[in-house]
């Protein structure tokens, strides 16, 4: 099919030119978007401040849908402003009958407000919780938006969402499109600081999700070595299919094109792109009008049936099964599979704890019937491809089956089982997980202070032997069989196994609500947090994805001056404690310790400085893009050397030098 939206997408209504003020439906006002930011954004911190973003790109992508859109260009201003700027229709600034004022006056300061709510003016429209441009400029100190439609160009101002001037026209214009230009508000957000490789890897996601788009980013902020600004631009012609090849750069495929699917049905539509990889890890990636729905729902639910019950089917047929003595599951298919499923619905119903699992009853039997057809002829059709995945299923079908043993190997010796917890472990007091934290730690020596140094009532301590094993390279019974990772399964009082998915983790017993990952503050302390990060993104995503994990920042540096000392913990901080204990004298004259490892510290400094709830600093892992996520991993601690090279060249500078 072509690189363009289908006419399900691109369909406004039989009068096109219809889009105006008339298309503008109103719902309600801002009144409460400035009380309670997080509602509307999910967090005032680095996850909400970078979301404002996505809102104001969201809309040109709806443009792009509906098939008046082709390039969308975002820049990060030099005080940390965003403008997003858009080709398509521009938004309507004629008067609102209903409201008295500009269509784009309207769009702008009214919650829930604009055309996605006028189904003749889009079809499908994203945005995980339709909030749109309003809630933005609700949170943005200034706003400026400039509209370029019919021949003129339009311009308004705003501060806190309120208009500083009615809708004017401002000259001529010989093009046409939107551009909105913000700054986020300091007095709400706690971070103001955008993150180009984070806004990067949205747009990337979204060019492989929109076929056929020009997605740019500029950062005014950041130079190249020739004077031009730091820039990138995505576009994809193959979209979903080179999604895949992208989350799979970094493993051995094992057909050589991925298996596409694309097609509709009651207004439904559907892709699917799906590869085989020789690891043993299960990477599905699912989204539902561009949104990432990271606990899935009906379209991964009929994906998955439809897998099952096609593989099945023909393996019997084929007799691919006759030499196992053990019965074939669903897990068996889908061990080494990397997959992307997008879903484009008019009316996406989410649920789920994070409002981003859907929860339409009719996508599951769309997504099945379309991709089982699909993936039914595949295998008729290529038969060499084909026994290549039936051998990978069935060595699968054998791995799991000493995997299940060594699982309940280690839940026969579990906590929750009577078996006891790890001797290692050095237990707290309270029994109650939401207070209750456990330390990973680096070795036995730094355990022991950590021992120390703790909080007997709330805070326990596992100490680490080493570096645990990477389970981006371990067959899964591997992993259960290896001590560290199955004291902290312990530990945890986590089970895998229990519900109809048998790697499926049961958090109902967990034991702490903070797991907090706490190493050397050099190289080896390094991978080793890498390796224990592997494993809880592989094998305990839920609590990644829960908010439970977290990484201690022990301090770089003891600053000294007589009495007086500064913990730092970056150069900058040691540089400014140095000049303020020499108190304009010598500098030569305050002492620096530099802590290569937490063994360094006394039980009282590491207490202070990295375990004290009033005093330290803990970094919560979060996933932004679980799909960049996967590609990291699998680069960092995966099999192919290639990749992790380039990445070691090209974040060489930013790398700090131990001598």
């Amino acid at each position: 099919m072509s690189s363009e939206p289908s006419d399900m997408i691109m369909e406004e209504t039989k009068n096109k030119a219809d889009y105006s003020a008339s298309s503008i439906q109103v719902l309600e006002g801002l009144e409460a978007v400035r009380k309670r930011p997080a509602m509307y954004i999910g967090d005032t911190g680095l996850k909400g401040l970078h979301h404002l973003v996505y809102e104001v790109v969201d809309n040109s992508i709806d443009e792009a849908l509906a098939g008046h859109c082709k390039n969308i260009y975002v820049t990060i201003l030099e005080d940390n402003s965003i403008q997003v700027r858009d080709d398509g229709r521009g938004i309507p600034v004629d008067m609102h009958e209903k409201e008295g004022r500009s269509a784009l006056e309207v769009v702008m300061t009214v919650l829930h407000a604009g055309g996605k709510f006028d189904k003749d003016s889009y079809k499908v429209s994203g945005g995980l919780h339709g909030v749109g441009v309003s809630c933005v400029n609700a949170l943005s100190s200034l706003m400026k938006v400039e509209v370029n439609r019919g021949g003129k160009r339009y311009v308004q101002e705003y501060s806190q969402g309120k208009p500083l001037y009615p809708v004017k026209e401002d000259g001529t214009s010989d093009s046409r499109g939107t551009t909105v230009t913000f700054k986020p508000d300091t007095t709400i957000f706690t971070a103001s600081v955008y993150s180009y490789d984070t806004l990067s890897a949205r747009l990337r996601e979204l060019a492989f999700l929109n076929k056929g788009i020009h997605l740019y980013i500029t950062d005014e902020r950041s130079k190249n070595e020739d004077g031009s600004f730091q820039s990138n631009h995505f576009y994809s012609e193959g979209g979903l299919q080179e999604f895949v090849k992208y989350l799979d750069s970094t493993r051995e495929a094992l057909i050589p094109e991925p298996i596409y699917v694309e097609g509709s049905r009651d207004n439904i539509m559907v892709e699917v792109a799906l590869q085989y990889n020789t690891s043993y890890n299960e990477n599905v990636h699912s989204y539902v009008n561009n949104i990432n729905t990271i606990e899935g729902g009906t379209h991964v639910a009929g994906f998955r049936r439809a897998l099952t019950r096609t593989f099945k089917s023909f393996g019997e047929k084929n007799k691919f099964f006759e030499k196992l003595k053990i019965e074939i599951s669903g897990d068996d298919f889908r061990e080494g599979l990397t997959s992307v499923i997008s879903i484009k619905v008019p009316e996406p119903q989410f649920e789920g704890q994070t409002k981003t699992k859907l929860g339409n009853n009719e996508v599951a039997g769309a997504v099945e019937t379309i991709f089982g057809e699909t993936l039914q002829n595949y295998l008729e059709e290529n038969p060499k491809q084909a026994k290549l995945i039936f051998d990978k299923v069935v060595l699968a079908a054998t791995a799991r089956h000493a995997a299940r043993k060594a699982r309940e190997l280690v839940q026969r010796k579990g906590a929750f089982s009577g078996g006891g917890l790890p001797g290692k472990l050095a237990d707290c007091a309270s029994k109650d997980p939401d207070e209750s934290e456990l330390f990973l730690v680096e070795g036995d020596s730094a355990g022991g202070t950590a021992k120390q140094g703790r909080n007997r009532h709330f805070q326990a301590i596992l100490p680490l032997r080493g570096k645990i094993l990477n389970v981006e390279k371990a067959m899964e019974h591997k992993i259960y069989e290896n001590e560290e990772i199955r004291n902290m399964f312990t530990a945890l009082g986590v089970k895998i196994g229990t519900v109809d998915d048998s790697k499926a983790l049961d958090t109902s017993k967990l034991r702490y609500a903070k797991v907090v990952i706490m190493c050397d503050a050099d190289v080896d302390g390094s991978h080793i947090s890498t390796l224990i990060l592997t494993f809880f993104f592989r094998y305990m995503k839920e609590l990644v994805e829960g908010g439970n994990i977290y990484i201690a920042q022990p301090p770089l540096y003891l600053v000294k001056k007589g009495k007086d000392q500064m913990y730092c913990w970056t150069d900058a901080q040691r540089d400014a404690a140095t000049k303020e204990l020499a108190k304009g004298g010598s500098e030569a004259s305050v002492h620096v310790q530099r802590y290569k490892g937490l063994g360094e510290m006394n039980a009282e400094q590491l207490w202070e400085t990295t375990m004290n709830p009033d005093t330290r600093t803990l970094k919560q892992v979060t996933i932004d893009s679980a799909a960049e996520a996967d590609v990291v991993f699998s680069m960092l601690m995966g099999d192919e050397v290639p990749p992790r090279r380039e990445f070691i060249e090209r974040h060489a500078k930013f790398a700090r030098i131990d001598v």
